[in-house]
């Protein structure tokens, strides 16, 4: 079946990447949150991120506009009924995803595929919430969306073949590297990153250096693009904490235990560079 019209539902950081990105190559999307002032901060973010492209020579003006001509905002999911592949990019909690697929079961066609973006929860655990687990797969992609070329494609237990190639040849299309991962914690990329993120908090909660200090050597003796502790404030200290979670409740080893500051952090509101203040200030 030819995927004309995508539905993406979360409006956040990585929901208006996607967005952006479908749009941008050409698709149809419509993106769902829950309140109308999240899908308007979503389509000015998309709307910015698209002029720095012009800037860059990267798109033009006119391309800009198309794209964001493409793009449709609801709040009422019933209105994803008619999206050709749906893609859920909500927060990394399983209680809100489960609800999500659910209700996506019910609203979309039964030969449509239901993606989820995401970075640590079991693709098999979600598709057993719906009428069609082998056709609910992983499709994550990484920050900033637009900018990033992998995505890593996670077949649940039960993904077809097929749901996995669609998918595959879908992020070709999007001009993304398709990374073939099967269903465990955290995939590849988070069951090695946030470890790393981790130990670091650790570090500094132990006294062994500041975070500049950290991320310095991280910068200068491995060649990061950026050290581990301004990463972990780039990416959210609450989704580090979740994901640090699902690591530890489904791989039941003590290697994985969040770092104790980690927790307090988040308790205090310290989210990293969305909330102002994280291991930096912003």
């Amino acid at each position: 079946m030819e995927i004309r019209r995508v539905g993406v539902v979360g409006a956040g950081t990585m929901g208006n990447g996607i967005a952006h990105v479908f749009a941008r190559n050409g698709y149809s999307v419509v993106l769902c949150d829950v309140e109308q002032r999240f899908l308007d901060r979503a389509l000015d973010t998309i709307a910015r991120n698209l002029e720095r492209e012009v800037a860059k020579n990267k798109i033009t003006a006119d391309q800009k506009s198309a794209t964001l001509q493409r793009i449709t905002t609801i709040i009422d999911r019933q209105k994803l009924a008619d999206c050709d592949f749906a893609v859920e990019a909500a927060t990394e909690k399983f209680e809100i995803k489960k609800e999500i697929f659910r209700d996506l079961d019910r609203i979309c066609r039964p030969e449509i595929i239901l993606a989820s973006n995401t970075s640590s929860i079991s693709i098999t655990k979600l598709a057993t919430l719906t009428g069609r687990p082998e056709k609910v797969i992983g499709m994550h992609f990484f920050n900033p969306v637009p900018v990033m070329k992998l995505v890593e494609v996670i077949r649940g237990l039960a993904t077809a073949n097929e749901t996995f190639q669609a998918v595959r040849d879908l992020a070709i299309k999007l001009q993304k590297t398709p990374v073939d991962v099967n269903d465990a914690p955290g995939f590849v990329s988070n069951r090695v990153l946030m470890p790393l993120l981790n130990e670091a908090m650790f570090a500094v909660m132990e006294g062994v250096a500041t975070p500049e200090a950290v991320d310095e050597v991280f910068m200068l003796g491995m060649a990061h693009p950026m050290g581990p502790l301004t990463l972990a404030d780039f990416i959210g200290l609450d989704v580090c904490l979740d994901i640090m979670r699902v690591l530890h409740d489904g791989l039941g080893d003590p290697k994985y235990r969040p770092c104790p500051l980690l927790i307090k952090m988040v308790d205090a509101g310290w989210l990293g560079k969305k909330s102002g203040r994280g291991f930096y200030k912003y």
